[in-house]
């Protein structure tokens, strides 16, 4: 073996900061290490973990093992001519860009934040706006450690059932080393964008369906306080890659130029209360007050469009000590009437969130587990309270009779018997992980929260 793994004992929690539990937490350096850690977890079984953006405790495992990826962070082959890009797993998007945008090459799926791992993203099977399907429709291959198999090059035709079941499986069929990825070609580092107000929710979604054909990138802001008439009332942001010449001249020499920075950093304390209903109101009348009521053809930064929280170091931390929930879920198309609801049940109980987003999907995961499916997906970020349990419980029963399901890796609170109505294929995933890992060495608190594995009900 190369160098030795670092190992301490570490409090973990995910990007909401809810519910942290202890575990005894290994950076390994390379493959032999992550192999015999696979093999000989403690008792309290092991599960990998990234960047920790997973916002509830998908990554956690207490009193157990965790596999922390970040020492796993090289580059190892760019293909031009095949417009490919492997890596190990624990290389961040941010990281990732910053190497591929330079060279005229950007990932097919992008999601909110650049600060995820591609371990995680495959883990997660994430998702962007609107075009492209998920992430791990574009993984060409992978290399996963099982404790079945030990490492295992899985490719997604030849090895489907493993291949499918470890994208979006939550790191529970075992440890992703590494992966190759297809890209897309570019000519810059920036985005041309429209950008539209809304009157109302049903306005918002009816311009989606109506012009979302003409663009790569849809995502829409919502005011999740706005009522009566106004109700979900939003900001519409469509965008493509621009070409050269959408740039003036003198920018086309530092076109693909990609080194963002970090502009500010939240406290590392802050009070709790400090995301209230005066404070939340305030800035979303500001927010849709400051969007132009039509801006067409802007260009902007890779970042800005993509990721505006990530220039803000540590955001997380303005909920207070007691975290906050992001609230995720999709319907299908024809269920319209879940996101409204949604909307009028957070508005009348006067839940502060100024992070609400809308987007839909065009396809459905192929990952076993995944979360997409062609529709309509709403997330937002919610301070925690007493009264967040009924409300949220109210609306998955709503999801669930509408045919949808919520996002495993943003969730931290599901009740565990809505699992199998919200994930069809559940017992098909638990079949194909009983073969990757048949001894359930694997283990997280999620998976315990929800009994995922289901090795719950075999040990009844």
């Amino acid at each position: 073996m190369g160098d030795p793994e670092v190992v301490a004992q570490e409090l973990l929690s995910g990007w909401g900061r809810t519910s942290p539990t202890r575990a005894t937490v290994h950076r390994p350096h390379d493959l032999e290490h992550i192999v015999a850690r696979v093999a000989a977890p403690g008792p309290r079984g092991l599960v990998a973990r990234g960047l920790g953006r997973s916002y509830g405790d998908a990554a956690q495992n207490a009193g157990g093992d965790v596999l922390s990826c970040g020492n796993l962070d090289s580059v190892l082959a760019i293909d031009m001519e095949k417009g490919t890009v492997t890596v190990e797993s624990g290389v961040s998007l941010d990281s990732l860009l910053r190497v591929l945008l330079p060279l005229g090459w950007f990932p097919m799926v992008i999601p909110g934040t650049s600060y995820v791992t591609v371990g995680g993203a495959i883990a997660s099977d994430i998702h962007g706006k609107f075009r492209h399907g998920s992430f791990a429709d574009y993984v060409e291959q992978m290399r996963v450690v099982t404790p079945a198999h030990g490492a295992a090059t899985l490719d997604p035709d030849a090895d489907a059932e493993p291949f499918w079941a470890t994208s979006g499986g939550m790191g529970l069929t075992g440890v992703i080393t590494d992966a190759r990825l297809k890209l897309q070609p570019v000519e810059t580092s920036r985005i041309v964008c429209d950008t539209e107000r809304t009157h109302d929710v049903d306005d918002c979604m009816q311009r989606m369906l109506d012009g979302d054909h003409d663009y790569r990138y849809s995502v829409a802001w919502i005011d999740c306080l706005a009522r009566g008439g106004h109700l979900g009332r939003a900001v519409l942001s469509r965008g493509n890659h621009a070409v050269l010449d959408d740039l003036p001249a003198a920018e086309r020499s530092s076109a693909r130029e990609y080194a963002p920075r970090t502009l500010l950093g939240a406290p590392p304390w802050l009070p709790n209360g400090l995301i209230n209903i005066a404070s939340v109101r305030a800035f979303n009348e500001m927010w849709f007050r400051k969007a132009p009521r039509t801006l067409h053809r802007s260009v902007e930064g890779i970042k800005p469009f993509f990721f505006p929280l990530d220039g803000v170091r540590g955001w997380n931390r303005v909920y207070g000590s007691r975290g906050f929930v992001q609230y995720q879920f999709v319907v299908p198309f024809g269920a319209e009437h879940v996101v409204r609801t949604a909307l009028e049940r957070f508005s009348a109980a006067r839940i502060p969130t100024f992070v609400a987003v809308l987007k839909r999907f065009e396809h459905d995961s192929r990952s076993l587990i995944g979360f997409p499916i062609s529709g309509w997906t709403l997330a937002l970020d919610i301070p925690t309270s007493p009264s967040l349990a009924p409300l949220l419980d109210g609306l998955d029963e709503l999801v669930v009779e509408a045919g949808g399901r919520v996002y495993l890796t943003k969730d931290a609170r599901l009740r565990p018997e809505l699992l199998g109505a919200m994930y069809p294929h559940l017992d098909d995933w638990r079949a194909a992980r009983a073969a990757l890992d048949p001894t359930n060495l694997l283990h997280s608190d999620m998976d315990r929260r929800l009994d995922l594995s289901g090795a719950g009900r075999r040990t009844a």
